[in-house]
Protein backbone atom coordinates (compact mmCIF):
# COMPACT_ATOMS: atom_id res chain seq x y z
CA UNK A 1 0.00 0.00 0.00
CA UNK A 2 1.43 3.44 -0.88
CA UNK A 3 2.68 5.41 2.10
CA UNK A 4 0.15 8.21 1.59
CA UNK A 5 -2.81 5.80 1.44
CA UNK A 6 -1.65 4.00 4.58
CA UNK A 7 -1.28 7.33 6.35
CA UNK A 8 -4.79 8.39 5.31
CA UNK A 9 -6.23 5.19 6.77
CA UNK A 10 -4.31 5.78 10.00
CA UNK A 11 -5.56 9.36 10.16
CA UNK A 12 -9.15 8.25 9.59
CA UNK A 13 -8.84 5.59 12.27
CA UNK A 14 -7.58 8.18 14.77
CA UNK A 15 -10.39 10.60 13.94
CA UNK A 16 -12.94 7.85 14.60
CA UNK A 17 -11.37 6.97 17.96
CA UNK A 18 -12.16 10.27 19.74
CA UNK A 19 -14.21 13.40 19.14
CA UNK A 20 -11.56 16.15 19.01
CA UNK A 21 -7.93 15.82 17.95
CA UNK A 22 -5.44 18.68 18.38
CA UNK A 23 -3.50 19.12 15.14
CA UNK A 24 -0.13 18.90 16.89
CA UNK A 25 -1.09 15.58 18.52
CA UNK A 26 -2.24 14.13 15.20
CA UNK A 27 1.05 15.14 13.60
CA UNK A 28 2.95 13.51 16.47
CA UNK A 29 0.97 10.27 16.27
CA UNK A 30 1.40 10.05 12.49
CA UNK A 31 5.06 11.19 12.65
CA UNK A 32 4.49 13.90 10.03
CA UNK A 33 4.37 17.70 9.98
CA UNK A 34 1.28 19.78 10.73
CA UNK A 35 1.28 20.83 7.08
CA UNK A 36 1.06 17.18 5.98
CA UNK A 37 -1.86 16.64 8.36
CA UNK A 38 -3.69 19.57 6.77
CA UNK A 39 -3.12 18.11 3.30
CA UNK A 40 -4.29 14.66 4.38
CA UNK A 41 -7.42 16.17 5.94
CA UNK A 42 -8.16 17.87 2.61
CA UNK A 43 -7.77 14.53 0.81
CA UNK A 44 -10.23 12.86 3.17
CA UNK A 45 -12.70 15.70 2.64
CA UNK A 46 -12.48 15.12 -1.12
CA UNK A 47 -13.42 11.46 -0.45
CA UNK A 48 -16.58 12.58 1.36
CA UNK A 49 -15.51 12.57 5.00
CA UNK A 50 -16.99 15.61 6.82
CA UNK A 51 -13.93 16.73 8.80
CA UNK A 52 -14.25 20.12 10.46
CA UNK A 53 -11.48 22.25 11.92
CA UNK A 54 -11.89 23.90 15.32
CA UNK A 55 -9.97 26.88 16.66
CA UNK A 56 -8.37 27.53 20.00
CA UNK A 57 -5.02 27.09 21.74
CA UNK A 58 -5.00 23.46 20.66
CA UNK A 59 -6.81 23.88 17.36
CA UNK A 60 -7.41 20.65 15.53
CA UNK A 61 -9.93 18.46 13.72
CA UNK A 62 -13.16 16.57 14.30
CA UNK A 63 -14.92 13.92 12.20
CA UNK A 64 -18.46 15.30 12.00
CA UNK A 65 -21.77 13.98 10.70
CA UNK A 66 -22.38 14.65 7.01
CA UNK A 67 -25.19 14.61 4.45
CA UNK A 68 -23.89 11.53 2.61
CA UNK A 69 -22.41 8.25 3.77
CA UNK A 70 -18.67 8.20 2.99
CA UNK A 71 -16.55 5.05 2.81
CA UNK A 72 -16.37 3.43 6.24
CA UNK A 73 -13.42 1.89 8.04
CA UNK A 74 -13.91 -1.17 10.25
CA UNK A 75 -11.44 -3.28 12.15
CA UNK A 76 -11.56 -7.07 11.73
CA UNK A 77 -13.91 -7.80 14.64
CA UNK A 78 -16.27 -4.98 13.68
CA UNK A 79 -16.50 -6.27 10.12
CA UNK A 80 -17.34 -9.82 11.23
CA UNK A 81 -19.88 -8.55 13.80
CA UNK A 82 -21.53 -6.44 11.11
CA UNK A 83 -21.78 -9.41 8.75
CA UNK A 84 -23.38 -11.60 11.44
CA UNK A 85 -25.85 -8.85 12.36
CA UNK A 86 -26.87 -8.42 8.73
CA UNK A 87 -27.46 -12.16 8.37
CA UNK A 88 -29.85 -12.17 11.35
CA UNK A 89 -31.70 -9.00 10.31
CA UNK A 90 -34.56 -11.06 8.87
CA UNK A 91 -35.88 -11.82 12.37
CA UNK A 92 -36.02 -8.20 13.56
CA UNK A 93 -39.66 -7.66 12.62
CA UNK A 94 -38.63 -4.87 10.27
CA UNK A 95 -38.89 -5.34 6.50
CA UNK A 96 -35.21 -4.87 5.73
CA UNK A 97 -34.22 -8.32 4.48
CA UNK A 98 -33.41 -7.19 0.93
CA UNK A 99 -31.52 -4.12 2.12
CA UNK A 100 -29.61 -6.25 4.63
CA UNK A 101 -28.65 -8.74 1.92
CA UNK A 102 -27.39 -5.94 -0.34
CA UNK A 103 -25.47 -4.37 2.54
CA UNK A 104 -23.88 -7.73 3.39
CA UNK A 105 -22.83 -8.20 -0.23
CA UNK A 106 -21.33 -4.68 -0.30
CA UNK A 107 -19.38 -5.24 2.90
CA UNK A 108 -18.17 -8.65 1.75
CA UNK A 109 -16.84 -7.31 -1.56
CA UNK A 110 -14.47 -4.85 0.12
CA UNK A 111 -13.26 -7.26 2.80
CA UNK A 112 -9.75 -8.66 2.60
CA UNK A 113 -9.58 -12.34 1.74
CA UNK A 114 -8.90 -13.47 5.31
CA UNK A 115 -12.10 -11.80 6.59
CA UNK A 116 -14.16 -12.91 3.61
CA UNK A 117 -13.31 -16.53 4.41
CA UNK A 118 -14.39 -16.04 8.04
CA UNK A 119 -17.68 -14.46 7.03
CA UNK A 120 -18.40 -17.15 4.43
CA UNK A 121 -18.05 -19.84 7.09
CA UNK A 122 -20.43 -17.96 9.41
CA UNK A 123 -23.71 -18.98 7.82
CA UNK A 124 -26.28 -18.04 10.46
CA UNK A 125 -29.79 -19.48 10.38
CA UNK A 126 -32.17 -17.80 12.83
CA UNK A 127 -34.77 -20.25 14.15
CA UNK A 128 -37.55 -18.80 16.28
CA UNK A 129 -39.26 -20.85 19.02
CA UNK A 130 -42.94 -21.67 18.36
CA UNK A 131 -44.16 -19.27 21.07
CA UNK A 132 -42.30 -16.36 19.45
CA UNK A 133 -44.46 -16.19 16.36
CA UNK A 134 -43.32 -13.00 14.63
CA UNK A 135 -46.04 -10.61 13.53
CA UNK A 136 -46.29 -8.77 10.23
CA UNK A 137 -43.16 -6.87 9.35
CA UNK A 138 -42.90 -3.12 9.69
CA UNK A 139 -41.07 -0.92 7.23
CA UNK A 140 -37.92 0.64 8.62
CA UNK A 141 -39.09 4.06 7.45
CA UNK A 142 -42.30 3.72 9.48
CA UNK A 143 -40.40 2.91 12.67
CA UNK A 144 -38.05 5.84 12.09
CA UNK A 145 -41.01 8.21 11.54
CA UNK A 146 -42.82 6.99 14.67
CA UNK A 147 -39.71 7.14 16.81
CA UNK A 148 -38.90 10.66 15.57
CA UNK A 149 -42.38 11.89 16.46
CA UNK A 150 -42.11 10.34 19.93
CA UNK A 151 -38.77 12.01 20.62
CA UNK A 152 -39.82 15.36 19.11
CA UNK A 153 -43.17 15.27 21.00
CA UNK A 154 -45.05 16.26 17.86
CA UNK A 155 -48.65 15.41 17.00
CA UNK A 156 -48.70 12.57 14.49
CA UNK A 157 -51.25 11.97 11.72
CA UNK A 158 -51.51 8.58 10.06
CA UNK A 159 -53.84 6.29 8.14
CA UNK A 160 -54.93 3.25 10.14
CA UNK A 161 -57.21 0.85 8.24
CA UNK A 162 -59.49 -1.48 10.20
CA UNK A 163 -58.27 -5.00 10.88
CA UNK A 164 -61.09 -6.49 8.83
CA UNK A 165 -59.89 -7.24 5.26
CA UNK A 166 -63.27 -6.09 3.94
CA UNK A 167 -62.54 -2.57 5.17
CA UNK A 168 -58.76 -2.55 4.84
CA UNK A 169 -58.60 -0.71 1.51
CA UNK A 170 -57.80 2.95 2.00
CA UNK A 171 -58.39 5.98 -0.14
CA UNK A 172 -62.05 5.26 -1.04
CA UNK A 173 -65.11 7.20 0.09
CA UNK A 174 -65.63 4.80 2.99
CA UNK A 175 -62.03 4.94 4.17
CA UNK A 176 -61.70 6.06 7.80
CA UNK A 177 -60.26 9.53 8.41
CA UNK A 178 -56.63 9.85 9.49
CA UNK A 179 -55.93 9.36 13.18
CA UNK A 180 -54.49 12.28 15.15
CA UNK A 181 -52.48 11.29 18.19
CA UNK A 182 -49.87 12.45 20.66
CA UNK A 183 -47.26 9.65 20.38
CA UNK A 184 -45.66 8.61 23.65
CA UNK A 185 -43.86 5.26 23.32
CA UNK A 186 -42.79 2.80 20.64
CA UNK A 187 -42.76 -0.70 22.13
CA UNK A 188 -42.75 -4.37 21.17
CA UNK A 189 -45.14 -7.01 22.50
CA UNK A 190 -45.31 -10.64 21.41
CA UNK A 191 -43.14 -10.08 18.33
CA UNK A 192 -45.05 -7.01 17.09
CA UNK A 193 -44.33 -3.29 17.20
CA UNK A 194 -46.91 -0.96 18.75
CA UNK A 195 -47.32 2.79 19.18
CA UNK A 196 -48.73 3.93 22.52
CA UNK A 197 -50.44 7.30 22.06
CA UNK A 198 -53.18 9.65 23.26
CA UNK A 199 -55.91 9.74 20.61
CA UNK A 200 -56.94 13.39 20.22
CA UNK A 201 -60.29 12.64 18.59
CA UNK A 202 -61.36 9.88 20.98
CA UNK A 203 -59.76 11.56 24.00
CA UNK A 204 -58.34 8.31 25.31
CA UNK A 205 -55.18 6.22 25.32
CA UNK A 206 -54.75 3.79 22.44
CA UNK A 207 -52.22 1.20 21.24
CA UNK A 208 -51.73 1.01 17.46
CA UNK A 209 -50.06 -1.79 15.52
CA UNK A 210 -47.12 -0.25 13.69
CA UNK A 211 -47.49 -2.55 10.67
CA UNK A 212 -50.90 -0.97 9.94
CA UNK A 213 -49.72 2.63 10.32
CA UNK A 214 -49.04 4.82 7.28
CA UNK A 215 -47.65 8.12 8.60
CA UNK A 216 -48.71 11.39 7.00
CA UNK A 217 -46.57 14.49 6.68
CA UNK A 218 -46.01 17.01 7.99
CA UNK A 219 -46.28 16.26 11.68
CA UNK A 220 -48.35 18.55 13.86
CA UNK A 221 -47.48 20.96 16.66
CA UNK A 222 -45.43 20.05 19.70
CA UNK A 223 -47.27 18.94 22.82
CA UNK A 224 -46.66 18.52 26.52
CA UNK A 225 -46.70 14.78 27.27
CA UNK A 226 -49.53 13.43 29.40
CA UNK A 227 -48.87 10.92 32.14
CA UNK A 228 -49.85 7.35 31.35
CA UNK A 229 -52.37 5.72 33.69
CA UNK A 230 -50.27 4.31 36.48
CA UNK A 231 -47.21 6.12 35.13
CA UNK A 232 -45.68 2.88 33.79
CA UNK A 233 -45.79 2.14 30.05
CA UNK A 234 -44.97 -1.55 30.59
CA UNK A 235 -47.80 -2.09 33.08
CA UNK A 236 -50.15 -0.10 30.86
CA UNK A 237 -49.41 -2.17 27.75
CA UNK A 238 -49.56 -5.46 29.66
CA UNK A 239 -52.92 -4.52 31.17
CA UNK A 240 -54.34 -3.51 27.78
CA UNK A 241 -53.41 -6.82 26.18
CA UNK A 242 -54.65 -8.82 29.14
CA UNK A 243 -57.92 -6.90 29.17
CA UNK A 244 -57.65 -5.65 32.73
CA UNK A 245 -56.39 -2.75 34.77
CA UNK A 246 -53.91 -4.94 36.60
CA UNK A 247 -50.19 -4.72 36.19
CA UNK A 248 -49.95 -7.99 34.30
CA UNK A 249 -50.79 -10.73 36.80
CA UNK A 250 -47.23 -11.74 37.78
CA UNK A 251 -46.28 -11.90 41.44
CA UNK A 252 -42.94 -10.26 40.66
CA UNK A 253 -42.34 -7.59 38.03
CA UNK A 254 -39.10 -5.74 37.47
CA UNK A 255 -37.60 -3.16 35.16
CA UNK A 256 -34.07 -3.17 33.75
CA UNK A 257 -32.05 -1.50 31.02
CA UNK A 258 -30.10 -3.83 28.72
CA UNK A 259 -27.22 -3.01 26.40
CA UNK A 260 -28.92 -4.78 23.50
CA UNK A 261 -31.09 -3.60 20.58
CA UNK A 262 -34.84 -3.66 21.25
CA UNK A 263 -35.35 -5.87 18.19
CA UNK A 264 -33.09 -8.54 19.70
CA UNK A 265 -34.64 -8.48 23.17
CA UNK A 266 -38.23 -8.47 21.89
CA UNK A 267 -37.77 -11.85 20.19
CA UNK A 268 -37.16 -13.57 23.54
CA UNK A 269 -39.01 -11.37 26.03
CA UNK A 270 -42.19 -13.48 25.96
CA UNK A 271 -44.92 -11.19 27.31
CA UNK A 272 -42.43 -8.59 28.51
CA UNK A 273 -42.56 -5.02 27.26
CA UNK A 274 -39.52 -3.67 25.43
CA UNK A 275 -38.93 0.03 24.77
CA UNK A 276 -36.18 1.26 22.47
CA UNK A 277 -33.75 3.71 24.11
CA UNK A 278 -31.13 3.77 21.36
CA UNK A 279 -29.54 1.62 18.66
CA UNK A 280 -28.02 -0.79 21.19
CA UNK A 281 -29.96 -0.03 24.36
CA UNK A 282 -33.49 -0.80 25.53
CA UNK A 283 -35.76 -0.92 28.57
CA UNK A 284 -37.30 -4.28 29.51
CA UNK A 285 -40.15 -4.84 31.97
CA UNK A 286 -40.72 -8.51 32.68
CA UNK A 287 -42.65 -10.63 35.16
CA UNK A 288 -42.05 -13.99 36.83
CA UNK A 289 -43.29 -16.18 39.66
CA UNK A 290 -40.29 -15.29 41.88
CA UNK A 291 -37.58 -12.64 42.10
CA UNK A 292 -34.70 -15.12 41.60
CA UNK A 293 -36.58 -16.60 38.63
CA UNK A 294 -36.98 -13.12 37.15
CA UNK A 295 -33.30 -12.29 37.70
CA UNK A 296 -32.25 -15.57 36.08
CA UNK A 297 -34.49 -14.89 33.06
CA UNK A 298 -33.01 -11.44 32.56
CA UNK A 299 -29.49 -12.77 33.00
CA UNK A 300 -30.12 -15.08 30.06
CA UNK A 301 -29.84 -12.13 27.67
CA UNK A 302 -26.05 -12.15 28.26
CA UNK A 303 -25.67 -8.35 28.29
CA UNK A 304 -24.79 -5.60 30.74
CA UNK A 305 -27.77 -4.94 33.02
CA UNK A 306 -28.86 -1.80 34.85
CA UNK A 307 -31.59 -2.56 37.40
CA UNK A 308 -34.16 0.23 37.53
CA UNK A 309 -36.24 -1.48 40.20
CA UNK A 310 -37.60 -2.64 42.48
CA UNK A 311 -35.16 -3.33 45.31
CA UNK A 312 -36.30 -6.97 45.46
CA UNK A 313 -34.94 -7.54 41.97
CA UNK A 314 -31.55 -6.06 42.92
CA UNK A 315 -31.45 -8.33 45.97
CA UNK A 316 -32.28 -11.33 43.77
CA UNK A 317 -29.36 -10.54 41.45
CA UNK A 318 -27.06 -10.32 44.49
CA UNK A 319 -28.27 -13.70 45.81
CA UNK A 320 -27.80 -15.33 42.42
CA UNK A 321 -24.32 -13.82 42.11
CA UNK A 322 -23.28 -15.35 45.43
CA UNK A 323 -24.91 -18.66 44.56
CA UNK A 324 -23.21 -18.86 41.16
CA UNK A 325 -19.86 -17.85 42.64
CA UNK A 326 -20.13 -20.62 45.24
CA UNK A 327 -21.11 -23.12 42.56
CA UNK A 328 -18.08 -22.19 40.50
CA UNK A 329 -15.76 -22.43 43.50
CA UNK A 330 -17.12 -25.87 44.48
CA UNK A 331 -17.16 -27.25 40.96
CA UNK A 332 -15.17 -30.50 40.69
CA UNK A 333 -12.09 -30.66 38.55
CA UNK A 334 -12.48 -31.72 34.95
CA UNK A 335 -12.64 -35.54 34.91
CA UNK A 336 -9.80 -37.30 33.17
CA UNK A 337 -10.33 -38.50 29.63
CA UNK A 338 -11.35 -42.20 29.39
Amino acid sequence: MPKTSARLLSLLSLLQARRDWPGALLAERLEVSARTVRRDVDRLRELGYPIVAFKGPDGGYRLDAGTELPPLLFDDEQAVALAVALQTAATSGVGIEEAAARALNTVRQVMPARLRRRVDTLQVTAVEPPEARPGPQVGGGVLVALSAAVHAREVLRFDYPPASPAHAAGGGPDAPPPRRVQPHHLVTWGGRWYLVAWDLDREDWRTFRADRITPRTPTGPRFTPRELPGGDVAAFVAARFRGSGASGGWLCRGEVILDLPATTVSRYARDGVVEELGPDRCRLVLGSWSWPGLAASIGGFDADIEVVGPAELKDAFARLARRYANAAADAPATPPSP
